[in-house]
């Protein structure tokens, strides 16, 4: 225990690095032919990211992402290439069918493939890629960023956790919670079965800036709070070492 209270920052650091760099290891795998253990990640992460293809990051492709034609991103849009994929279509076919919904378009053609129905849902989570999209990564954009930014935070607190004080809890609502919350809920309430305002999709960089944001912050205000705590344990530990196991 008390092995655990002194070391804590260099373990939660390893187990933050592996699950962040996991994620970029799925698609290279799944580029190199061993599918096996690319879908072993891609499960393992699967409850914890809708990993959407159109909202995640792709590896060894024509683009690094793929964004839907509402998100105005600049990429040719998603449904362009999933137009052509017959990966894709046969995703899209196989839950269209499970859903009672309507078959795709025939490929070649990108009629239907902008509908956000369950289908399409489906299909864009459990297609991890092909040749001309590349391979995607196990987390979404925003997921990878707030995880990755945990981390490097986690590094910067370790070189200097002497100096730094947690972050104000107000601050880190309005710089971290505010603009990844902003961010999501307008895009999720101009869908059904809200459709509060016109569909709003949003571009790859608003997903990394505010997952970002919302990662450091976390990391700012979190790892001196568990210092403090371990520091406690430790000192309770060392003044009387028969407790500490």
């Amino acid at each position: 225990m008390l092995c655990l209270a002194r070391c804590w920052l260099q373990i939660v650091l390893a187990l933050l690095a592996l699950y962040s760099g996991l994620p970029w290891v799925a698609p290279t795998l799944a580029k190199l032919g061993f599918r096996s253990p690319a879908n072993l990640i891609y499960t393992l992460y699967s409850p914890f990211c809708h990993q959407f293809a159109f909202r995640s990051p792709f590896l060894y492709g024509e683009q690094a992402f793929y964004p839907r034609s509402a998100a105005g991103a600049g990429y040719a849009p998603f449904e362009e290439y999933a137009s052509e994929s017959e990966a894709f279509q046969e995703q899209y076919r196989t839950w269209a069918a499970f859903y009672g919904s309507r078959a795709p378009a025939p490929p070649g053609t990108a009629d239907g493939l902008g509908e956000f129905s369950i289908a399409q849902q489906f299909a864009a989570r459990h297609f991890i890629g092909d040749d001309a999209f590349g391979y995607k990564t196990s987390l979404c954009a925003r997921d990878l960023a707030i995880y990755t930014m945990i981390f490097i935070g986690g590094l910067i607190y370790w070189r200097y956790r002497w100096r730094i004080r947690p972050l104000p809890l107000w601050l880190f609502v309005v710089a971290g919670l505010g603009p990844a919350g902003i961010d999501g809920f307008s895009q999720l309430l101009s869908y059904p079965p809200f459709e509060l305002w016109p569909v709003r999709e949003t571009a790859p960089i608003f997903r990394v800036v505010t997952g970002g944001l919302f990662g450091l912050m976390s990391a700012w205000l979190g790892f001196p709070y568990i210092e403090r705590s371990m520091q406690d344990l430790r000192d309770a530990l060392e003044a009387n070492p028969a407790g500490g196991g």
